[in-house]
């Protein structure tokens, strides 16, 4: 008979994104690979879809029905392996399978950041502390995508019985590869940009923690000693309308562009100088993955994710959380200056290869393999 593995996540936007290999993976070891999620998007290598109605809010009353419909489907079903992702899905995940693992089903969730760390507000570690602590005596396997993290994790070895940390999700360096002169004109020319453009690039969910506005400030600073400074902002969000508001105000005209959703970010990175990042709390960000693969420079928040990514001074710079003028004076340090891009660019090429796809991979199965019969 063959094994089953169910995949938990908020959206199957988030499982497309992240964890297709994974599913292969599975796949080549004859799995049968079931997907709990809330979506349509069509996913490969997935024998079994469970479309559970997840609400990102834990505290909605939809969730309820969630659970009852995913126990309703683990008590069916009787997986080998449970691995879930996102906060609500984890959490979720982990309460329907708590009468399943008295028979054998184990379960792992990844934490893609955990909501408390280090300079965290206090209402984080008091919502969401207790809860990962409680939900720990549910979770086999525990695994974490950064050291900041994984260290606390095993500094709370009472709590957590199995830690293990990858790097990422991974990148495809396939796909993001390595930037040319002459690739980079030959796009700008395409998306109608000048070749002595100076383009920044933060791609982005449009929302507070990933703090858009600080971007326009540091535009605001830089305009009128960057005359060709241009910045393009990728992604939606709620925030969206404040912040085009908000840049109207702050910046002249054409300065900062509102891409909306974007399935080019390889191509943006390939036409782009600097990556650029003001969030306030990331678990380890793909993006500046994958401006590390590109070969692009860095500015970026000092938060948990980004300074694992970032080492000052070597492959970027980092900045405090709210300090547009040391923004602005970063992103001025890289500008017209070749060397240091050149520097940059061979640091983050090297750098990148822990983050990437293979060696996720790699990472992952090695744990997965633990409880494979």
């Amino acid at each position: 008979m063959k094994q089953k593995i169910l995949f938990v996540a908020n959206i199957t936007k988030h499982i497309t994104s992240f964890h297709i290999p994974c599913l292969g993976f599975f796949k080549d070891n004859n799995f049968e690979v079931h997907v709990a999620a809330n979506g349509n998007d069509e996913i490969p290598f997935c024998d079994v879809f469970h479309n559970v109605n997840f609400d990102r809010s834990p505290l909605r009353f939809s969730n309820f029905s969630a659970y009852l419909k995913l126990k309703k489907i683990i008590n069916t079903y009787k997986y080998d392996i449970i691995h879930c992702h996102t906060p609500v899905g984890g959490l979720i995940a982990r309460l329907a399978a708590i009468q399943q693992r008295n028979f054998g089903t184990k379960v792992l969730y990844t934490a893609h950041g955990f909501h408390f760390y280090k300079g965290a507000s206090l209402k984080n570690w008091l919502l969401y502390y207790p809860v990962e602590k409680y939900l720990a005596k549910y979770t086999d396997h525990l695994i974490t995508i950064n050291q900041e993290d994984y260290d606390f994790a095993l500094k709370k070895k009472s709590i957590f019985k199995k830690v293990s940390r990858v790097h990422g999700v991974g990148v495809d360096l396939l796909k993001f590869n390595p930037q040319t002169k002459d690739l980079k004109n030959e796009l700008r020319i395409k998306y109608g940009f000048r070749a002595n453009d100076f383009i920044l690039l933060y791609a982005a969910e449009m929302n507070h923690g990933k703090h858009q506005d600080l971007i326009i400030d540091v535009v605001s600073i830089l305009e009128k000693k960057l005359p060709n400074l241009k910045v393009l902002l990728a992604g939606m969000g709620p925030m969206m309308d404040e912040f085009k508001t908000y840049a109207a105000k702050k910046c002249t005209n054409d300065r900062v562009l509102f891409l909306g959703y974007r399935n080019d970010i390889d191509t943006l990175m390939s036409l782009s100088d600097v990556c650029v990042s003001a969030s306030r709390r990331e678990g380890l960000p793909i993006n500046i993955v994958e401006a590390m693969a590109v070969g692009l420079s860095i500015v970026a928040t000092n938060c948990r994710g980004n300074r694992e990514l970032v080492i000052n001074n070597k492959n970027g710079f980092l900045v405090g959380l709210d300090d547009a003028q040391a923004f602005a004076e970063a992103v001025e340090k890289i500008y017209g200056d070749e060397n240091k891009k050149r520097l940059f660019a061979l640091e983050n090429k090297q750098r990148v290869i822990r983050y990437s796809l293979p060696n996720v991979v790699k990472e992952l199965s090695s744990i997965y393999k633990e409880y494979m019969v």
